[in-house]
């Protein structure tokens, strides 16, 4: 990457960068709790729920204090709940090994719960300024275009041999600027199936709507050989396992069951819909299906059948509680696995 590429690219991201509450004031915490809510999500769909989550939660140690219950209230339709789990493990450990503020260098951030390599990067560049590559999966589409490289993205090797060509065109005064331009030139341009490739006409004008064209177009050597489609280059995924779920939505009076799912696994320690069981016929009122649903996690994917079962008397099974639609909205977490039952669920 030639300093022309670098000085192109921090052009067209001075002027067309979006508008980013995480931007208004990119301290450590902040940027770490941003960059940990941005992974496998879109930046609009997170930007209500860091506002939420940094007025509840200002401090590391609001973090690490917080109940586990408020705190995946919080993170609620979020989704991937092990972030939320490793935020706050990771924000205890902070209070206990560095009096509470988050490590500056890449080597400490990496033994922090939920930090990862580019994690890592993108706090210790964006926050601390600290010359190190910040390499996710939009860096890699935008680098495998731009130097029409055919190595597997998914690849460790790959990563590497990308964050050391990053780190030789880095200016070393602008090491998060020139991350966060990387990253915003593969969300916002250079994307997975349709590339906005067309050179912009200039650089004026700002927001993300001037954010048409590439700033790399001359430079990039997928655009020059017509590649772009093929590139970059991914090992395909192995298929997810499905699980088949009989699920009950059992109502008493004004409330419904939920059931705690275990500690460890998947949606540890969330609130679930009880699965089905045999309910004595004397304590039925009524019983009818409640529809079907499909979620889909990295993995797995779950196909949920419901029934919706109205009780004249409550019966315990697996640890019920019983909570009415209002405590459900304030204190309970229900993933957004269960969204299609919800209409029916009061």
């Amino acid at each position: 990457m030639t300093h022309d590429m670098t000085r192109a690219l921090l052009a067209w991201y001075g002027q067309n960068k979006r508008d980013l509450p995480w931007r208004d004031s990119p301290s450590a915490y902040h940027t770490w709790v941003s960059e940990i809510m941005l992974q496998q999500t879109r930046a609009e769909a997170v930007k209500p729920y860091y506002i939420r989550f940094i007025a509840a939660l200002p401090s590391i140690k609001d973090l690490a204090d917080v109940d586990g219950d408020r705190l995946f209230k919080l993170w609620e339709g979020l989704g991937y709940y092990a972030r939320a789990r490793n935020l706050k493990k990771a924000a205890q450990m902070i209070m206990r090994e560095h009096n509470g503020v988050l490590p500056s260098s890449p080597e400490d951030l990496l033994k922090l719960p939920g930090i990862g390599l580019y994690t890592a990067g993108a706090v210790a560049s964006i926050a601390c300024g600290v010359p190190v590559p910040a390499v996710d999966g939009n860096v890699l589409r935008v680098c495998a275009r731009l130097f029409a490289d055919f190595s597997d993205v998914s690849l460790e090797q790959t990563r590497r041999e990308v964050s050391a060509r990053l780190l030789r065109a880095m200016p070393p005064e602008r090491p998060g600027e020139f991350n966060q331009a990387l990253m915003e030139l593969g969300a916002c341009v250079c994307l997975p199936k349709s590339p906005r490739c067309a050179k912009p006409p200039s650089l004026e004008g700002g927001g993300p709507e001037g954010a048409g064209g590439c700033p790399l177009a001359e430079h990039c050597l997928a655009h020059a050989q017509n590649l772009t489609s093929q590139l970059p280059v991914k090992s395909p995924k192995k298929p997810r396992r499905i699980e088949h779920r009989s699920l009950l939505i059992l109502r008493f009076e004004e409330k419904l069951a939920l059931r705690k799912r275990p500690p460890k696994g998947l949606l540890a320690g969330l609130w679930e819909l009880p699965e089905a069981f045999d309910i004595p016929p004397e304590l039925v009122i009524s019983r009818e299906p409640a529809g079907n649903a499909v979620h889909i996690f990295t993995h797995i994917e779950w196909h949920m059948q419901a029934d919706r079962v109205l009780l004249r008397d409550v019966t315990d099974a697996g640890g019920l509680v019983w909570v009415t639609q209002e405590q459900l909205e304030r204190d309970y977490a229900l993933p957004s696995a269960f969204a299609g039952f919800r209409g029916k669920m009061f």
